[in-house]
């Protein structure tokens, strides 16, 4: 929590009064402070620089850019800003570039908005929110593969596969299991690989399915 203070965030949304209440409930918040509202994703880029905030709100569909490549060039120019995308949309497909780009959570805007502030405050805490629905159609839009029990997985993949599963990202699950960032990205890629994945979100949707992550890992 930064040492005590407030958790920053920045929306970055096009729909005005949307923007303005979610900044009303944000400033409701003692451990959330409101710092400003991005209509497009120049403005976006421009005020994360400016502000730098711990969390960014962002809906993707922006009028002059895809707001994903705006999470994603945030990431690599702010990697200790967290983006969370907030959508309409229901394109499983969103959710794969979104997580790829590095997005911290992924969540719809028909639910509640609770689930957004909490989804806020994990985010800033290194782990990642998947809206209940929005998980839901990705498992059931997940094809499942044959696989030997284990999925071929040696014994640090399927820790990291099981850290992935409770919603940490690859910073976290470094810190939890004592490696460096470097060496966690490497085993995030090779149980992305062994799985036919293309994020950590669909990795763990198609573990889910072959269930290796029911199983007694002891």
């Amino acid at each position: 929590m930064n040492n005590g203070e407030a958790i920053s965030v920045l929306v970055v949304d096009g729909h005005q009064t949307f923007a303005e209440l979610l900044g009303h409930a944000l400033a409701g918040q003692p451990d959330l402070q409101y710092v400003g509202h991005a209509r497009t994703g120049a403005e976006a880029l421009q005020l994360a620089a400016q502000l730098q905030p711990n969390v960014i709100l962002l809906d993707p569909e922006l009028s002059d850019a895809d707001g994903i490549a705006i999470a994603e060039l945030i990431r690599v120019r702010q990697p200790d800003t967290r983006v969370v995308i907030l959508t309409a949309s229901d394109e499983s497909a969103l959710v794969g570039r979104a997580t790829a780009a590095g997005a911290a959570g992924f969540l719809s805007k028909n639910g509640a908005l609770g689930d957004v502030l909490n989804a806020l405050r994990t985010a800033h805490g290194g782990g990642m929110t998947v809206s209940t629905d929005i998980l839901a159609r990705l498992l059931r839009s997940t094809t499942p593969v044959a696989a030997p029990r284990g999925g071929g997985l040696t014994v640090r993949e399927d820790e990291v596969l099981h850290l992935m599963a409770v919603g940490l990202d690859a910073r976290a699950i470094a810190r939890r299991l004592g490696i460096s960032l470097h060496t966690c990205r490497g085993y995030v890629k090779a149980v992305l690989a062994k799985l036919g994945a293309h994020s950590q979100l669909e990795a763990v949707a198609i573990a889910s399915r072959r269930g290796l992550l029911s199983q007694d890992r002891h």
